[in-house]
This record gives structure tokens, sequence and C-alpha cells, in this order.
């Protein structure tokens, strides 16, 4: 999981402290999200799926599937 929200970012071409932002966090939270030292609320999972048009499953690695049905 914690790799995956950092590809989506890299993906993105966007740094922690934007993605921080959007979240309202500080970026050393969201790095802590990011090298799996911090658990994700669920609330965070929900807005990064949103925010990347993915699927929590996909964040999860539930599923291989990167888009939305």
């Amino acid at each position: 999981m914690y790799r995956r929200i950092r590809d989506l970012r890299e993906d993105a071409d966007m740094t922690q402290k934007q993605i921080a932002k959007i979240l309202h966090c500080s970026q050393q939270v969201y790095s802590d999200y990011e090298l799996g030292t911090r658990n994700l609320p669920v609330d965070i999972l929900i807005r990064l799926a949103q925010y990347h048009k993915t699927t929590t499953d996909y964040l999860l690695g539930l599923t291989d599937r990167r888009e939305r049905l």
C-alpha cells in the first residue's frame, strides 16, 4: 500500500508537501504514511483514492486494477 501511494504521487509529479497540503496534514505526517511508519487513517485513504481517481482496494493492494469502474 505504501509503495502505491508514493508511486501515484510521483506519477502525478507532486511533492509530499503538495499532497500533504491537499490532505490538510504536515509533510512529515504524509512522509510517515508513505514509509509505513504511521497508520493511514480511513479518511485519508479515501481522500487519496478520490484525488488519484482510483479505488481504496487498489491502494490497499486488494486489486491491481488502478482505474475506477
